[in-house]
């Protein structure tokens, strides 16, 4: 299973961004999907997370401006980020674990900076 994120950029704090993570390779259906972030000097924080029944759980600090979505025909996830912060500046990283196989696979992450 490979993943890879994009989308990341430069914004101005108040503004939106989405990121995109491309799911290749085989991966049971039984699932979990995730977005994290690391902001500088900082530990790797869970950000959202789907589960393959669909329930989405947001971290609070996120709560209301990030939407999570997906498209499986395009094996996709979406993060939607509205009314960033410059709190929100970090690499973000998408994951997926296979609940099955009991593996967890990374991608490359992406740099998201807000500006104050």
């Amino acid at each position: 299973v490979q993943l890879q994120a994009s989308g990341g950029g430069l914004v101005q704090a108040g503004k939106s961004l989405r990121l995109s993570c491309v799911v290749s390779g085989s991966i049971s259906s039984s699932n979990v999907m995730d977005w994290y972030r690391q902001a500088p000097e900082k530990q790797r924080e869970l950000v959202v997370r789907l589960r393959s029944g669909g329930n989405i759980t947001y971290a609070d600090a996120v709560k209301g401006r990030f939407t999570l979505s997906s498209d499986n025909v395009k094996r996709t996830m979406y993060l939607q980020m509205n009314s960033l912060k410059p709190e929100d500046t970090a690499v973000y990283y998408c994951a997926a674990t296979d609940l099955k196989a009991l593996k967890k696979f990374w991608g490359p992450g992406t740099l998201v900076t807000v500006s104050s």
